[in-house]
């Protein structure tokens, strides 16, 4: 424990799922932790319920798909905690379709939240980790985003997409003492995947060399691992949590 002791950090979509998984691993770490999230029924919940536990963590209602909605928590968090040591773009919604079906709201709706989100919040907070001259940012991309997915346009668009801006945003912020990198989970037990069908997931687990879908605290230990001085030679990677999955 300990390993983010005193550290600030963000994270996206934080209010249910695997990013509540991850603020309470980050908080578990000594991080004071901003859950950022439009569902503000969920994230006053997912607050209270860590504080509960004795951690430091605050809620922020944000729109990711806003510019000005992630530059008013930007700027109020760092008013309270001097500092952003920690992004984390957790955040990501799916519309599921196949091409010949998926209308241009799903497209856009898709590409609006888990490549424009990333965007907006990554613009938002590299100023600040640029001034201190450290920082530690962390894209969610998807093992689709590595190798497709059928009926999933969209989705596998962003991120691949994702991935892209992990490379361009390393090899920029580097000099400046700022770690980017991507993390690509597989089928992780959440309710993401609750919608897909008994028999794909046996298929998925039996292609799966480890034999089980990935349970949210392994995608969470793989956000603590990257933000920490274990990876403080790790940038520009894309770091695949898949169980072996090979599609």
């Amino acid at each position: 424990m300990g390993l983010l002791k005193d550290k600030v950090v963000i994270v996206t979509g934080g209010a249910q799922g695997i990013g509540l998984c991850a603020a309470q691993r980050f908080a578990e770490e000594g991080a004071a932790v901003a859950i950022w999230d439009f569902n503000s029924e969920k994230g006053v919940d997912a607050e209270s319920q860590l504080k509960e536990k004795g951690h430091d963590v605050r809620f922020q209602q944000v729109n990711v798909t806003d510019m000005q909605s992630v530059k008013t928590a930007v700027e109020s968090l760092f008013a309270e905690t001097g500092k952003i040591d920690v992004l984390v773009n957790n955040a990501g919604i799916t519309r599921d379709a196949s091409l010949l079906k998926m209308t241009e709201e799903q497209w856009q709706q898709v590409l609006d939240v888990n490549l424009g989100g990333v965007f907006h919040c990554t613009r938002a907070v590299a100023p600040i980790m640029v001034e201190q001259t450290s920082g530690c940012i962390i894209n969610t991309s998807s093992v689709v985003g590595l190798y497709g997915n059928f009926g999933q346009t969209n989705y596998v668009a962003t991120k691949s997409g994702v991935i892209g801006m992990t490379k361009v945003w390393a090899r920029e912020l580097g000099r400046k003492g700022i770690r980017v990198n991507a993390v690509a989970p597989g089928f992780i037990a959440t309710e993401m995947v609750d919608t897909i069908p008994g028999k794909v997931i046996e298929q998925i687990v039996g292609k799966t060399p480890l034999a089980r879908m990935g349970d949210p605290e392994d995608i969470a230990n793989a956000y603590v691992f990257l933000s920490s001085e274990l990876a403080g030679f790790i940038t520009g990677t894309v770091l695949s949590v898949d169980g072996g999955l090979v599609l």
